[in-house]
């Protein structure tokens, strides 16, 4: 018996294809298109051109033979460590007072947020002209209660580094203090009144209570700030402009040195010299957000 299959059967006609894109893909990628241009412009193009500009092995000996560069890399260490921690610890203890609820305490809050709100160039120079040895206000108070001439604040690496260090600290920590305010609001009040029928102390309540419940967030917020921190180029370059004689530079400010020389390359590979220190940090941040 044969069969005979004839090409104009419906049945096997080949259904058209849609189309590729729909109406409201197209126009998602319309309205994207320009902030993937601003993105590749402003970010993929300066990063990309800096890392070509530092793929010279020269620039990375002539900036490990620069005495400059070691000691601003010191100073990084040192600025991390003192300032973070300190930071970080006075944003604990200043997190359990703030969050008590008292009308005075909240109109201190307001105060105390102030530095962090308002722009890093008044506020530092403000500083700055403060400590300014001749007609600087703290020592014109020196001169008034001792009779004897302040010091020079700024002329001295260490001191100057240590005002750096105190000014991020005074400039950041209302913003951790307020992240960690949160986080101890976010603790059940029932495990306090518990804690205070058995009579337990304010640091046991602490110890067993208030740290156990805050340890993530806290871990999580010293790891941002590490990352944020390295690329504080205010605190020091506002303050010290990276002086007495380029010794108080950190990483994040030497470039500028660099740039002001006309030495480009340097420039560039004294700030892929810092990706050792960010990179690790990010990826333990995003490990940590991930779980």
């Amino acid at each position: 018996m044969a069969i005979t299959i004839s090409a104009n059967d419906p049945a096997l006609a080949v259904a058209p294809r849609p189309p590729r894109l729909t109406s409201p893909q197209v126009w998602g990628i319309v309205m994207l298109a320009p902030y993937l241009l601003v993105f590749l412009a402003f970010v993929v193009y300066p990063v990309g051109y800096g890392l070509w500009l530092a793929r010279h092995p020269a620039s990375y000996v002539a900036l490990y033979n620069d005495p400059i560069f070691a000691r601003a890399a010191i100073n990084t260490l040192i600025f991390l460590v003192i300032g973070i921690n300190v930071k970080m610890v006075i944003a604990l203890f200043l997190s359990g007072f703030f969050v008590q609820q008292r009308s005075w305490i909240r109109w201190l809050s307001v105060i105390f947020i102030l530095p962090w709100a308002v722009p890093s160039i008044p506020t530092i120079l403000s500083v700055r002209f403060m400590l300014n040895p001749e007609w600087g206000v703290i020592n014109q108070l020196i001169f008034q209660f001792t009779g004897d001439d302040g010091p020079n604040w700024l002329n001295d690496p260490a001191v100057a580094l240590s005002m750096a260090i105190g000014v991020h600290i005074w400039k950041s920590l209302p913003f951790w203090t307020l992240i960690l305010m949160t986080g101890r609001l976010a603790i059940s009040h029932d495990l306090f009144e518990a804690a205070d029928v058995d009579g337990a102390t304010w640091w046991q309540k602490f110890r067993y209570i208030t740290w156990p419940s805050m340890q993530t967030l806290y871990v999580t917020c010293t790891l941002l700030s590490m990352i944020w921190t390295l690329g504080d180029f205010n605190s020091v370059y506002l303050l010290t402009g990276g002086g007495p004689a380029d010794l108080t530079h950190v990483l994040s400010t030497l470039g500028i040195r660099y740039l002001r020389l006309d030495q480009l390359s340097l420039a560039m590979a004294s700030i892929v010299c810092a990706l050792p220190l960010v990179l690790p940090l990010v990826y333990f941040m995003m490990k940590r957000l991930s779980r």
